[in-house]
């Protein structure tokens, strides 16, 4: 049993939103009480103390959209790759990486992606993966890493017929078996998904044959209209918006999620509400590849629970939101929209996500919810309540300022501190794996 305390307790909960000296009691993997520090020592002084120091007590964050493939891309150049648009973007970049990833590279970049989820304070991840170069065991070794870091992850794969029909079934068939694992080795720490990448590189025979294996057991996630070129594709050689695609094959509903919808017209985000089907927005991703900004606004008007997610462009969920928020203005022209709704996406709908699949309460602070709890090094100079935490977040504080993290009940870091992970033994097998990837990419040793 934990007692995490001694700070400014945000607990996202309506029925105690914030205390000035405050804290958690955590007893396995749930929070067992909340309330001022001293009563709570009081009330359990067998417990072990953990000192927030002053800093800010949160709930842990969710990422509802990330790719680990990309992890040891940090700082690479690929010679003769100048893309000047998103097709080249994908096939010079991140295809050319997810064709050259083994499964150890796989394994080395899962570790890369969680020991930053720690510090940054995420514990819960939506990941969607793609190693063409090896798939059959993908997810297991990701599942292995999530277990090993201790963050709560659903996971899936990207499919997709752009290397052909061969390791299109095979991505298929690794959803199934991940899925099927799952089922039999039922978690509130790991789940499945069925992947699946852009629609102009997924046939109809292929949604067909996805559909087939999934057989209801789970939701889809996939890009949609991330690019002109998906809308382009589906209206071209299908008659129909990627949208419009989707629902046809049944892939919709309320376990479901599209990440981007950049690209929807207004009677595709009608067909999303009416199947209570999620999105995910991804702000920075976007703006990277130039590929336009997602009417947030409009899909949050209409009801549909839009999430905030990385792309993996960072793995700093209070960096996200900033830019989140800056770019709906600008697209907006008007200073003063989207502070609601790229909050609400974060703090409210991301969790919503995980719910339903992790079965738990996530994002708050409260008895009986998942023991996700962070500490960030936030000493305020200005006032600070419930009443403005979020003005603190998206102008004050940074996902690096995290100190200490606990994920289902498990102490992860503490006061910067790694616990019970050797982090310069796990740095070295993963820069010996990015060496070997960058290395086959560019013909050359790093």
């Amino acid at each position: 049993m934990y007692i995490l305390a001694n700070g400014r307790l945000i607990t996202r909960d309506s029925a105690l939103p914030y205390l000035s000296d405050g804290g958690v009691v955590i007893d396995g993997t749930k929070i067992l009480e909340v309330g001022a520090t001293a009563d709570l020592k009081a009330k359990y002084p067998q417990a072990e103390f953990i000192d927030a120091k002053g800093g800010v007590i949160m709930p842990g964050l969710v990422n509802a959209h990330t790719h680990i493939y990309s992890a040891l891309a940090r700082g690479l150049s690929i010679v003769g790759n100048n893309p000047t648009n998103f097709l080249e973007v994908l096939e010079g970049t991140w295809w050319n990486i997810d064709r050259h990833l083994t499964l150890k590279g796989t394994r080395a970049s899962a570790d890369a992606l969680y020991l930053d989820c720690i510090k940054q304070g995420v514990t819960t991840i939506f990941d969607h993966h793609a190693s063409f170069c090896e798939i059959p065991g993908s997810l297991m070794e990701i599942a292995e890493s999530a277990k090993k870091f201790g963050i709560r992850s659903c996971l899936c794969y990207e499919v997709s017929d752009r290397d052909g029909e061969e390791k299109c079934l095979q991505a298929i068939q690794e959803n199934a078996d991940f899925i099927t694992y799952c089922e039999k080795n039922p978690s509130d720490m790991l789940a499945a998904m069925f992947g699946g990448h852009a629609l102009f590189t997924i046939s109809d025979k292929t949604f067909e044959r996805m559909v087939e294996a999934n057989n209801g057991r789970t939701g889809f996630h996939i890009h949609v209209s991330e690019g002109m070129n998906d809308v382009y594709d589906s209206l071209q050689n299908y008659g129909r918006r990627p949208v419009q695609r989707l629902q046809d094959h049944g892939i919709l509903g309320p376990k479901t999620i599209l990440g981007h919808c950049i690209h929807v017209n207004t009677a595709e985000m009608e067909i999303i509400q009416a199947t209570g089907t999620m999105t995910v927005n991804n702000p920075e991703s976007n703006m990277g590849n130039a590929v336009g900004c997602s009417p947030i606004l409009q899909l949050m008007k209409r009801g549909i629970t839009v999430g905030l997610g990385t792309d993996a462009y960072t793995n700093d969920m209070l960096e996200s939101l900033k830019v989140a928020l800056a770019i709906q203005r600008h697209n907006a022209c008007l200073p003063n929209v989207a502070w609601c709704e790229v909050t609400d996406m974060l703090f409210k709908n991301n969790p919503i996500i995980g719910e339903k699949y992790f079965g738990v309460p996530l994002g708050k602070l409260a008895p009986g919810a998942a023991a996700d709890v962070i500490v960030m090094d936030y000493k305020p100079y200005t006032p600070f309540s419930d009443a403005n935490i979020d003005g603190h977040m998206i102008f004050g504080m940074t996902g690096r300022q995290c100190q200490t993290t606990i994920a289902n009940g498990k102490l992860l870091m503490k006061d910067r501190e790694l616990v019970g992970i050797d982090e310069e033994a796990e740095n070295a097998h993963i820069l010996e794996e990015s060496k070997k990837l960058w290395g086959e990419l560019n013909h050359c040793e790093y």
